[in-house]
């Protein structure tokens, strides 16, 4: 193979600039005898290649896949192993469908629970965000495959996710929002990596050279190429020069034609775009094409139920009233049941090879099912004759198990949760199943935190997240004794949703989001604040007993003996948390900064090593611009989950720096993490610069990236019509139970994304003439409408016949 320096000498500017954009929604483009294309596919937890014409938001069908558990329910598991098994059998499965590159993990901070994307993220904490990232990074590229890691970066809210300001202080965009990335990076090394759609301090990700040169590359050593969320080039020219080298999904000639135009003007030098296109092609042509895998479906759906299982959070059990007794007779009620809520909606979605429900596979375990009812309908609507029918089952009943959770119109892209509530109506049933004073397990499925008020009036809840298409009997396993739970929480559980800091303010719906809370996300803020939670991060129960003792602290980083106190095998994580009482800084009173899982017989004893590493004690440092250790002493501190700390011990570091302090008004308010009391005034001296203005006003002139929402506010009729109309649309979906992904899509997308989103159809020029209509000009932006599509056709025949040549 020749070297990638002597093909781009090769090449011309206009096939290096045809490089840098897709050819169609899912291929890169090809330069003949010179340059092979590649196909991306989405696949956070199973692969969702779309052989037919493409979209980004799984609605048109895609190929048969395993659906593995989702990335929210493999975080669960803390089980680096599994993790990376996942990814192997990921990768696998993209060999034998021609997919080159996966558009996945998804590792995003789980800033607020009631995101919409939560399901695809792993955690609330960057730390194990990172790690579980980089163990399914490897598994994914074990075969050549082609990982990518997404969104970089602070991306928090589906609501106007192609035009939303993330507005975060330095502190935290480096310590909450890119550890993770950083982690994953380090440890995986992917080939490629996505960039967010939203802005970052005022600049588009995808265009933010601070992001993509000064952080990814320079300091996390990254080697592969960064492509655009689809339809997230803002600026193709401006994504060039600040890091970005793929442009997704295809858009007609346009974005060639932006990089031919800078680079004659001398807007562009043309070793940028070389450095592009050497980054995109270093991974391109090391990529392995060749491959006659056949699919061993069984083997798929085995390694999909052990991830469930290890992901499966046992997180009440009165009396041990689980495993189930064989002589019990069970009552299964809940629509979950017989048609399993199992993955989220979006791009995510996999049209599953082999789905089971616990309807189905209860057959397969000593379990005695005297009958099943629906309970409760999907779509949150109350139906009396289903509820008399599952109380009249349950009646006749030792135990129900009733599975309930979120529906598919709680939690997708494009849309963020209203609540923290599971459905009314099928609280309703639980209500009335309680009344029966029959003992009841709920089995939990949704992808994200609920409020769990109602856990006190049931006997167990078993909590399978989103469990991918084997979840079902991967319960049933833990249900009948068969696994022992050893699952852990990877978020927060708060009490109620009012405990959720700053929630009034998400998600926002205005162009910046004041990310108010700074570094105090998660657990981070729960504890430092000293506010109850329901269940803590890392939380899980088990079937035995775990004793942990005898800490001992060195300078490479502690040991403590773990033993299994009860009468089963079982599975233990031990959590290390790392905290500094005296500090000045405004820091959290413990993060997680390790974790080692031990397996344990009955009264068997282990001693379990957790090193530190180049992230246990730094913090950065905005005065040095650098990562830096405080002197002083550290609590280190061993816990089964971020509350229950079994030991703790000091450790004291004397070669690091005692960091300059600089104080304002609010500075106590953050130090003690009160965040009730923090306002944007607060937010602004701790951000250090002004605040960008966040209004929106009624006949306002709209821009290219104003929302299509935006278009409330505009000057014209038709704008506000056209505004209302899909807002319409969007409820009704809803309140039908299936989310409409085109409706959402559109409804937050930009104007400028019109252009990249149409594959050509519809340009740049004509998008402004658009926005002409809307600010009022009816006519005259009709007719510029008219005559930019004329040129836009005469444009397009003409690099096409270049095109042709070359290919």
């Amino acid at each position: 193979m020749q070297s990638v320096k002597k093909i781009i000498n090769e090449l011309s500017l206009e096939e290096k600039a045809i490089l840098t954009a897709g050819h169609s929604e899912w291929e890169t483009n090809r330069i003949k005898d010179k340059v092979y294309g590649i196909f991306l596919s989405d696949g956070s937890f199973g692969l969702r290649k779309q052989s037919g014409p493409g979209d980004h938001l799984g609605i048109s069908a895609s190929e048969p896949a395993t659906c593995f558990p989702a990335t929210a329910t493999l975080a669960n598991s803390w089980n680096q192993k599994i993790v990376e098994k996942v990814g192997r059998a990921l990768a696998t499965e993209a060999k034998a469908q021609k997919v080159d590159q996966i558009l996945g993990p998804a590792l995003n901070i789980k800033k607020n629970p009631r995101g919409g994307r939560s399901f695809e993220y792993f955690s609330e904490d960057p730390y194990l965000a990172g790690k579980m990232a980089a163990s399914l990074i490897k598994g994914i590229q074990y075969n050549g495959t082609i990982a990518t890691p997404k969104h970089f970066a602070v991306n928090s809210q589906e609501t106007r996710r192609m035009a939303s300001n993330s507005v975060v202080d330095e502190r935290a965009l480096r310590e909450i929002y890119t550890t993770n990335f950083e982690i994953a990076i380090k440890e995986g090394h992917p080939k490629s990596l996505m960039s967010s759609y939203n802005k970052v301090n005022g600049i588009y990700a995808n265009e933010n050279k601070h992001l993509l040169d000064e952080i990814l590359r320079k300091e996390f050593g990254f080697k592969g190429y960064v492509v655009s969320d689809w339809g997230g080039d803002n600026n193709h020219v401006a994504a060039i020069k600040a890091g970005s080298s793929l442009e997704m999904p295809g858009v007609g000639n346009l974005a060639a034609e932006q990089i031919i135009r800078a680079v004659r003007s001398g807007n562009l030098d043309e070793k940028q775009l070389d450095k592009r296109v050497e980054e995109y092609l270093n991974v391109v042509l090391n990529s392995k094409k060749d491959s006659n895998i056949k699919i061993d479906w069984l083997h798929q759906h085995e390694v999909a139920r052990e991830a469930a299982c290890s992901s499966i959070v046992l997180m009440k059990n009165k009396n041990s009233i689980l495993p189930l007794n064989k002589n019990y007779k069970v009552a299964l009620i809940g629509d979950f049941a017989k048609n399993p809520r199992y993955q989220g909606s979006g791009s995510s979605l996999v049209n599953s090879k082999n789905v089971e429900s616990l309807f189905s596979t209860a057959k397969n375990y000593p379990v005695e099912i005297i009958g099943y009812e629906q309970g409760y309908l999907r779509n949150d609507k109350e139906d009396e004759a289903l509820l008399n029918k599952a109380i009249s089952l349950a009646k006749k009943s030792d135990i129900v198990i009733l599975n309930i959770g979120l529906n598919e119109a709680s939690e997708s892209e494009g849309l963020d949760r209203l609540n923290l509530r599971i459905p009314k109506n099928q609280l309703i049933l639980l209500d009335a199943l309680a009344a029966t004073k029959k003992k009841i397990v709920v089995v939990l499925s949704a992808g994200s935190v609920v409020e769990m008020t109602w856990a006190k009036k049931v006997d167990a809840v078993v909590h399978e997240y989103l469990g991918g298409e084997a979840g079902a009997s991967a319960v049933w396993q833990v249900l009948t004794g068969m696994y022992n739970p050893s699952g852990r929480l990877s978020e927060t559980y708060p009490i109620e949703e009012n405990d959720l800091p700053f929630n009034n303010e998400f998600p926002q719906k205005k162009p910046n989001v004041f990310y108010k809370e700074s570094i105090f996300v998660g657990y981070r803020y729960y504890e430092t604040a000293k506010v109850n939670v329901a269940y803590p991060f890392g939380y899980g129960l088990s079937y035995t007993t775990f004793f942990i003792s005898n800490l001992k602290i060195s300078n490479r980083g502690v040991n403590v003996t773990v033993k299994n106190t009860g009468k089963v095998s079982g599975i233990e994580t031990v959590q290390l948390y790392i905290g500094k009482k005296d500090s000045e800084l405004i820091r959290p009173s413990r993060e997680l900064k390790g974790f080692k899982q031990v397996k344990l017989a009955p009264n068997e004893t282990k001693t379990v090593t957790i090193p530190f590493d180049d992230k246990t004690f730094r913090f950065f440092d905005i005065n040095t611009n650098n990562w830096q250790t405080e002197n002083g002493i550290y609590q280190i501190m061993i816990g089964k989950n971020v509350e229950d700390i079994c030991c703790q011990g000091n450790f004291e570091i004397n070669n690091g720096i005692n960091p300059v302090v600089k104080k304002f008004a609010s500075y106590d308010k953050y130090k003690k993490a009160d965040l009730k009391k923090i306002t944007t005034k607060d937010f602004r001296e701790l951000y250090g610069r002004e605040l960008p203005n966040n209004k929106l006003e009624k006949n306002q002139e709209l821009s290219v990236n104003n929302t299509i929402s935006d278009m409330y506010y505009c000057k014209s009729w038709i704008g506000r019509f056209i505004a209302k109309w899909l807002k319409k649309k969007i409820v009704q979906s809803l309140q039908a139970g299936k989310p409409n992904l085109n409706f959402l899509f559109n409804y937050n997308m930009p104007f400028r994304a019109i252009a990249k989103m149409t594959g050509g159809l519809i340009d740049e020029a004509m998008v402004k003439d658009i926005l002409f209509i809307i600010n009022g000009h009816f006519w005259y932006g009709f007719g510029r409408v008219i005559k930019d599509y004329f040129l836009l056709q005469k444009g397009e025949k003409e690099l096409l016949t270049f095109r042709n040549k070359k290919e």
